[in-house]
């Protein structure tokens, strides 16, 4: 008696990946002025990592900002002067009224009232596009700056102090200029067979076997299961799956890159009656030891669940009776004579 699990595992080693990782590189091509970070610095989000040369930028936002300041000094006299302007047409309004002033002389007062307006619209236009320039280059030299996006740690850096640097074509792959992880959270991703992907669901239990920790066992829970099936030249089409690891400790051992096996715990048995699967031949066969006369016996069995190691009986065999686990020898057949090997044999 004992527990039996029926799991699926990955057919290709996974990888152990951080939950974000960013390969960043300036929006712009130019010289690196300032590289404020090593490899293996850990970062807060919105530190500055590095900038190129933008003098001639910050040159160009300090002449707009000068125009921009005299475009609204010009708003605010032309507006000064229409206020003027409308305030005198609004008093001889009043006068002709009582016919003090003649039409004519009303409406050329009233013309200008209205051109000046006009005049204080279009300064304050002028204003605005000033400082719609500044905003321009403002966002030119963010563009020459390169910040963290979130806290992680440095991996890589491609590029040193006064070397030019260019984003990546469209289609064309470059290394990128820093290559920043979160290392507050791993995962990992791996290939099962597209037969087995039906059974994966998100939250099953799952647990991972990496090779930098040899038998350690890291238990973690499906995240997310593809909704694709990847079809590879000459190798078995596959479904990804992502598992997350449970315990918040495990995480800290953890390198991005880590090569990971997983298996996915589908269904358990606990208690229940089982026998090494290696015993189980095709068609649902055993051989099965009567020592009372030393005769072996095949027998077929109803099984249950089963994994690598065991399989779950539901009919053919009670708890107690011998079975054959060395099937694969010499005269192991239906009513063959045997005996119990005993330690040492």
């Amino acid at each position: 008696m004992g527990e039996v699990e029926q799991t699926v595992a990955n057919t290709r080693a996974g990888t152990v990946k951080a939950c974000r990782r960013a390969k960043l590189s300036p929006g712009t091509g130019g010289q690196i002025s300032m590289l404020g970070v090593r490899e293996g610095d850990r970062v807060k989000a919105g530190d500055l990592l590095l900038q190129l040369w933008n003098r001639d930028l910050l040159a160009e936002i300090e002449l707009h900002k000068a125009e921009a300041y005299a475009a609204a000094a010009s708003a605010r006299a032309a507006c000064l002067q229409a206020d003027v302007a409308r305030r005198e047409a609004d008093r001889l309004v009043k006068l002709r009224k009582s016919g003090a002033i003649s039409e004519e002389a009303l409406d050329k007062v009233v013309t200008e009232s209205k051109a000046g307006e006009a005049d204080c619209e279009s300064a304050e236009a002028r204003a605005r596009l000033s400082e719609a320039r500044i905003r321009v280059i403002d966002a030119k030299i963010e563009r020459t700056r390169l910040t963290a996006p979130f806290d992680g740690i440095v991996a890589e850096i491609n590029g040193e102090l006064n070397e030019y640097t260019t984003p990546s074509p469209p289609g064309i792959p470059t290394p990128p200029a820093v290559d920043l992880i979160d290392n507050s959270c791993f995962y990992v991703a791996a290939p099962i067979d597209e037969v087995d992907a039906p059974k994966v669901k998100v939250a099953q239990p799952a647990r991972v076997n990496l090779d930098a920790f040899d038998e350690q066992r890291f238990p973690g829970v499906v995240r997310r299961v593809a909704a694709y099936v990847l079809d590879k030249e000459k190798q078995a089409r596959t479904v990804e799956i992502e598992v997350e690891f449970s315990n918040k400790k495990d995480i800290e051992q953890l390198l991005a890159g880590y090569s990971a096996d997983v298996e996915i715990i589908l269904d358990v048995r606990e208690r229940t009656l089982r026998i090494p699967t290696e015993a189980v031949l095709e068609g649902n066969r055993v051989f099965v030891f009567d020592a009372s006369d030393g005769v072996l016996q095949e027998r077929k069995i109803e099984t249950g669940i089963s994994n690598w190691d065991h399989t779950e009986i539901l009919k053919g065999i009670e708890a107690g009776e011998l079975i054959v686990t060395s099937v694969d020898r010499d005269g192991v057949e239906d009513g063959a004579l045997a005996r119990q090997e005993t330690d040492g044999e």
